[in-house]
């Protein structure tokens, strides 16, 4: 099975800055296009699910209620759309916590695999992707055996390249552009 494996904020909806948050659904806001890219993976064959660290949650800036109820809302708009998302999965711990699902880590990969392979399905890691908007994320895919896109719609910026830790597969401006150029 192919999957596409997503970071949320600064690919799916607006990065909120650097230690600032996406703390209610009044500051949720989709990024443009991302419905109907998310759509073209579907249509393309790809499964979806969003792997996000939410250490705010973590730190006591939001609570995991409210990070319940913006998956709940995000998941019900792009449902309206069309778009089906097989999973979501937070790593609401602080960096300091040293949790191995959060991102650079593959905790939350692995958890989502584990469960396709309870269901019967296995991941072609060949064939499959994680697209994000930081290190952590190409971090996070590389040892996954994943491809990895970088986008540029949210934290990274292509002028920082001589200062990544690891080479992105791909990189695209942002997941339309992606799913366009690289994910067949």
């Amino acid at each position: 099975m192919k999957v596409v494996f997503l970071d949320r904020d600064g690919v799916i909806n607006k990065y909120p800055g650097d230690f600032e948050y996406v703390k209610s659904w009044d500051e949720f806001s989709f990024l443009p296009g991302t419905s109907g890219a998310l759509k073209q993976i579907n249509k393309k064959g790809y499964k979806i699910f969003i792997i996000s660290n939410q250490a705010g949650v973590g730190r006591g800036i939001y609570s995991q209620e409210a990070l319940d109820l913006i998956t709940k809302n995000m998941l019900a708009e792009l449902s309206r759309d069309g778009v089906e998302i097989s999973g979501v999965y937070y790593c609401v711990h602080r960096k300091e916590e040293n949790c191995p699902c959060r991102k650079p880590n593959t905790g939350l990969i692995d958890i989502a695999r584990s469960k396709m392979k309870d269901q019967g399905f296995d991941v072609d890691l060949k064939s499959s992707f994680f697209v994000g908007d930081t290190m952590r994320d190409i971090e996070a895919g590389k040892k996954s055996g994943l491809k990895t896109i970088l986008v540029f719609s949210g934290k990274e910026k292509p002028g920082n390249s001589s200062s990544w830790s690891e080479k992105p597969d791909f990189t695209a401006m942002d997941l339309s552009e992606a799913v366009d150029k690289y994910i067949k």
